[in-house]
């Protein structure tokens, strides 16, 4: 029975994680699916609206779930259908909760906004909620909002962040970035809804109809009235009318709907329905594919599944025969995203984790097995992850801080599942759990500033590189942070625990040496190449850029652990410490290097990632000093030598 129960754990959790595998269905007759599929370019990428929606809520309110706690049912169903009012049914759209403001962040910008506590404060009907609410245990505050609610205080939300635009961002008040984030969500939010019409239009198609209809005497009115004759003053006003609308549009249009002509070289010559609107002055015959959406969304706001559906369909078609490979690519996008592949890993990891160190205290050839089953199912997922977003990007696996986040993971769990299976004592299961879920949690905070698969910087646009140079510096990465981890385990149940014993610490010392041994090699290797290609694009192999400092400080820190190791100049408990320290090292060449502003590799100073990482840093400190306790403390190591 012991052989068989890891067995049937693996077969339930891998069914579980291939049910996420299914095709997308409808909640009710609109095909929000399809919707869904229909590709837009977006900030140089041709993407699926569900990308869209997805990514667009991460922005606006850190989830992709409209909802509020005291309503049982989210507002819509999909991201997919949120997007779908926003752009067809803006007034509806404006009371939903999409826009997170919280007294935590910032209590000023609640009251700038007009937002008192009696609005902040939620009311439960239930008694037990409300109990439940007193201990944290469901939301006792509300931190979503819905545009309506925001739209009083927007003219004065503009002023302040126009004050607070010309100050440093990391110089400014906790308020003033509060501000200009919010500003900035809204304004995502409003160009969103300008995307394929006038938000205040009571009827998009109708309208447009109208324009065509009107044009040649707008034209006729127009040339009349440029030659001094009579002419038709409400035709040219109409027409100036239509021309500001239009333009407004296309100045604030977030999404470039409309395909390229047959007749346009460049496939990625997209256009906002504004645009293709203005052109109709000189073509004076409307765009097909504008009237297509213009159809959707009166089909939309009037509930006509069929012909919603129809439209979806026969769009679809239209663009599948000069778009057939795009298409293809956001079909398996979509399925990608509600796979979720890195959120079931996440799940995954956690569980691993959990039997793993349950297996310390019994049962541990059955937990332990199960855990590395579990573990190894989870790198399988994220393995499939990685690869897919590497062919949707046509990219190396590593671009942008949010995929380094899923690469150090996913190479220092692949690492654990070799040792795990060379030394059977759930220690690599552990390790394997924590760095798998806390990197894929950090890569979801990474993705909460907007689409992950985004185009590279000129300077980056080289797929040699990024496939050796980052591949490798990464993985060296992961490397050091394992062997840091491994020593906070022989720590941590040195000190905490009597689970310690001599096979058990002999067993993570030769863990932690021989990766250290990797690790160094890889980022040694990694550095020199990053060295060749700096010299490729800027003309200097070396140039104390911070993040070249970082990279060799990696370097040197693991030759000083192999050195002091082999001098005699540490044993165990000191190899550990070195090693831990390694993690401050390597968060710092990781986060901190891109935090500080200056140099040619800085992404930008991040409050929140700077506080977590000073936390981070304090911790391995704290743990550090706490294996330099007298040896009487350490409670299995009574009779070692230090």
């Amino acid at each position: 029975m012991n052989r068989w129960i890891p067995l049937i754990v693996l077969i339930l959790a891998a069914g579980w994680l291939a049910s996420s595998l299914r095709p997308q269905k409808n909640a009710g007759a609109m095909d929000l699916a399809a919707f869904g599929r229909l590709p837009v370019l977006v900030n140089g990428r041709l993407k699926p609206l569900d990308t869209v929606a997805r990514t667009s809520l991460l922005m606006l309110q850190g989830r992709q779930r409209v909802s509020d706690p005291t309503v049982s049912e989210p507002f819509v169903a999909t991201p997919a259908e949120w997007l779908a009012d926003v752009l067809f049914n803006p007034a509806k759209a404006d009371t939903y909760p999409t826009f997170r403001l919280s007294a935590t962040d910032s209590p000023e910008l609640l009251t700038l906004m007009g937002i008192t506590e009696a609005d902040t404060k939620i009311r439960y009907d239930s008694a037990i909620l409300r109990t439940l609410a007193l201990a944290d245990f469901v939301p006792g505050t509300r931190t979503r909002f819905s545009f309506n609610q925001l739209q009083p205080k927007l003219a004065e939300l503009d002023r302040q962040a126009q004050l607070a635009e010309p100050i440093d961002p990391q110089l400014r008040t906790g308020f003033q970035k509060a501000v200009v984030q919010l500003r900035e969500r809204v304004m995502l939010y409003q160009r969103l809804k300008h995307s394929v019409q006038m938000p205040d239009s009571a009827g998009f198609l109708a309208e447009i109809l109208r324009f065509q209809q009107g044009l040649p005497a707008g034209i006729t009115a127009v040339r009349a009235r440029q030659k001094g004759e009579p002419h038709d003053e409400a035709a040219f006003q109409a027409l100036l009318a239509a021309a500001e609308r239009y333009d407004i549009m296309d100045k604030h249009g977030y999404l470039l709907t409309i395909p390229p002509d047959a007749s346009e070289p460049s496939p990625t010559a997209w256009r906002t329905a504004g645009h293709v609107l203005l052109e109709t002055f000189e073509t004076q015959s409307l765009n097909p594919n504008v009237m297509a959406y213009a159809a959707l969304g009166s089909a939309w706001r009037g509930r006509e599944a069929g012909q919603f559906n129809e439209i979806v369909r026969l769009f679809r078609e239209q663009l599948g025969k000069r778009f057939g490979p795009q298409l293809a690519k956001s079909d398996v996008e979509t399925r990608f995203n509600s796979a979720e592949p890195f959120y079931k890993s996440m799940q995954l990891y956690a569980v691993a984790f959990l039997l793993a160190l349950c297996s310390w205290l019994r049962w541990p050839a059955v937990l332990g097995r199960s855990a590395f089953y579990l573990t190894l199912l989870a790198f399988v997922a994220t393995t499939a992850g990685i690869a897919t977003r590497m062919w949707l990007e046509g990219r190396p696996p590593v671009t942008n801080l949010y995929s380094s986040a899923l690469f150090v993971g996913w190479g220092s769990v692949g690492l654990c599942l070799i040792l795990e299976k060379t030394y059977r004592n759930a220690i690599g299961s552990v390790a394997a759990g924590v760095i798998g879920f806390v990197t894929l949690l950090i890569a979801h905070h990474l993705s909460l500033s907007g689409d992950t698969l985004e185009m590279m910087r000129a300077v980056l646009d080289t797929n040699l590189w990024l496939a050796t140079h980052v591949v490798v510096v990464t993985i060296g990465y992961a490397a050091t942070f394992l062997a840091g981890f491994l020593a906070l385990i022989y720590v941590g149940r040195g000190v905490l625990t009597r689970s310690l014993d001599q096979g058990t610490a002999d067993a993570l010392a030769r863990m932690v040496y021989g990766i250290v041994c990797f690790a160094t090699l890889c980022s040694l290797i990694g550095t020199v190449l990053g060295g060749i290609w700096a010299d490729q694009s800027w003309g200097r192999f070396w140039g104390w850029d911070p993040k070249e400092n970082g990279a060799v400080m990696i370097v040197l820190w693991n030759a000083i652990i192999l050195h002091a190791r082999w001098g005699g100049l540490v044993r165990q408990r000191g190899l550990m410490g070195l090693a831990i320290f390694g993690n401050i090292i390597t968060s710092w060449s990781w986060f901190g290097t891109n935090m500080l502003g200056v140099g040619l590799h800085s992404y930008g100073f991040m409050d929140a990632a700077f506080y977590w990482l000073l936390t981070f840093v304090l911790t391995q400190v704290a743990v550090i000093a706490l294996a330099q306790l007298p040896l009487a403390k350490w409670r299995s190591f009574q009779n070692k030598p230090a």
